[in-house]
């Protein structure tokens, strides 16, 4: 028979779920936009608003949970994690909006080189994947799934590291470019770090043990 606390863990996990889903069409919108030099401030405003009020409800939930059914060590490290997790989702819908606004405010990548276009949407393809793991491997605790995000994520800090180093060894570069793409892709990067920091969350859902994916 189900505790009465399995049921409310179950609605957490199920609102995770959703908000999972929803930060990954934020970012996509998000990111799209900046690529194809178009708007989407409103509707990524609107979706990371939501995200927000979702992680609240969260949040606010994690607090019944501890007042009503004074939960145990293992039903703890669950109910701290998806709250944790929740901070987490509600930071990619952060993220996406700052993207939307800086394309709407200096729209530079439209200055940049064409390898720069092509730089971006590389670095945007590995981390929509790393976002996709993390949703994916929480929605199925998935741990061996969680922990393949590793490897991606030391390739984006790479291509953080370089794309800096390209820049400072191009003068020719406009500055509406070098302000648009290295904020972009500090967000890329900051995106990615947050990516782990949900599958670490999850490996320590399933095993307890709090380990470093990066």
């Amino acid at each position: 028979m189900n505790r009465l606390i399995d049921v409310v863990l179950e609605d957490q996990s199920v609102l995770l779920s959703r908000m999972g889903e929803l930060t990954y069409q934020t970012l996509l919108i998000s990111i799209k936009a900046y690529i194809d030099g178009t708007t989407a401030l409103i509707q990524v405003r609107d979706m990371s608003d939501r995200l927000m009020l979702m992680a609240d409800k969260v949040e606010d939930r994690t607090f019944e949970l501890i007042a009503r059914f004074q939960p145990v060590a293992s039903d703890l490290r669950t109910i701290k994690s998806y709250m944790k997790i929740s901070y987490d989702f509600a930071r990619y819908g952060r993220y996406a909006l700052d993207i939307s606004f800086i394309n709407d405010q200096i729209n530079g990548l439209k200055e940049c080189k064409a390898d720069m276009k092509e730089f971006i949407e590389e670095m945007s393809t590995k981390v929509l994947q790393m976002v996709a793991i993390s949703v994916d491997a929480l929605r199925k605790l998935d741990v061996n799934l969680a922990r393949t995000i590793s490897q991606t994520e030391r390739e984006v800090d790479q291509m953080y590291l370089d794309h800096l180093k390209k820049l400072f060894d191009d003068e020719h570069v406009s500055n509406k470019c070098i302000l648009s793409s290295t904020l972009m892709a500090r967000y890329l990067e900051r995106i990615a770090d947050h990516a782990v920091y949900v599958c670490e969350a999850i490996n320590y859902i399933v095993t307890g043990e709090k380990t470093r994916l990066r």
